[in-house]
């Protein structure tokens, strides 16, 4: 988007909730759980480029990585009552407190703004792998029980829950091998160390184009709008699975229904703008914008489904 076009959603601001001053007296810090690069960073950006026209504030992001992004939540946590802090968050979100038991804050200490944006894990194989779809895949594995390895990014990470979820619904037996994050999963499968990956398109895609890998599908409900010729996990068979990781915007606990309302009309305007829905669809990120109320719905059902997933698995990460 050039300046000219950005100065036409200046008036959009306009319909946005009133701010007391001191709600905009102070920047908006804005924590980016992740270091820079990535989705979840290039969103920030693009927040801090377009928020300060919505909120009438300086944005300020803050990148505070660390254990899957449960620093920066902790910190976010401890902030009940400031109006002038907002969160991206991620998948992990959720499922963090399966794998840290001390994380020392819950879901509910933080106030749901909206779910911003969403996409699938690509199912990536090898190159070399004598298979060519989905169903030769779970067929090969049901022969081989314990012979083929899926790598993840991590203990406890969305691709890894994913993985389990995979087995639990095809009744296959395929190792798990935890690498310390996702590219050096990815690169386990093009170098022919484990036989499965599921994770982005944009990272995954360019190995599929160079044919180091091969795509057989997508773990999402519907079939991904940057990948369309994927189908999906449900299309070949394996029942109710429907994986996406997702990026939110999060505030403090306790900041009013009023200054939550105002930061999710912020947000969702700033984002569904045309060109910035272009900049993200580009990435393979997928507009939502959901209402807090359907935001905070969903973390919760995410946060049941992985924990029973866990249990019913008898999972451990220790």
């Amino acid at each position: 988007m050039d300046r000219r076009q950005s100065l036409a959603w200046i008036g959009a601001s306009a319909a946005l909730p009133t701010l007391t001053h001191a709600q905009t007296a102070a920047n908006l810090n804005l924590v980016v759980p992740v270091p820079p690069g990535g989705s979840v960073d290039l969103t920030a950006r693009l927040l801090g480029e377009h928020l300060p026209k919505m909120l009438n504030q300086n944005v300020v992001v803050n990148n505070q990585p660390g254990a899957s992004g449960s620093i920066a939540a902790a910190g976010v946590a401890r902030q009940a009552g400031d109006a002038n802090t907002l969160m991206l968050a991620f998948d992990s979100h959720v499922t963090n407190p399966l794998v840290y038991p001390n994380l020392g804050y819950t879901l509910r200490d933080f106030t749901p703004i909206s779910r911003l944006l969403s996409f699938p894990l690509v199912f990536a194989v090898p190159a070399s792998l004598p298979v060519n779809s989905l169903q030769e895949f779970i067929a090969l594995a049901k022969r081989k029980p314990g012979a083929l390895n899926v790598s993840s990014a991590g203990l406890g990470t969305l691709n890894h829950l994913a993985a389990e979820l995979f087995k639990a619904r095809t009744g296959t037996h395929i190792v798990h091998i935890p690498y310390r994050g996702g590219v050096p999963a990815l690169q386990a499968v093009m170098n022919d160390e484990v036989q499965l990956f599921m994770g982005s398109w944009v990272a995954i895609g360019p190995h599929v184009k160079s044919g180091r890998v091969k795509a057989l599908g997508v773990t999402s409900a519907k079939r991904y709008s940057v990948a369309p010729e994927l189908p999906t996990l449900q299309e070949a068979g394996v029942k109710d699975f429907d994986v996406s990781t997702w990026i939110g915007a999060l505030a403090p606990a306790r900041i009013g229904a009023s200054r939550q309302q105002a930061l999710h009309d912020a947000v969702t305007q700033a984002l569904s703008q045309a060109s910035v829905k272009t900049t993200l669809a580009q990435q393979g990120l997928e507009w939502v914008g959901s209402s807090p109320v359907d935001f905070e719905a969903f973390m919760g059902a995410e946060a049941k489904r992985w924990n029973d997933l866990v249990i019913a698995q008898k999972l451990s990460f220790g």
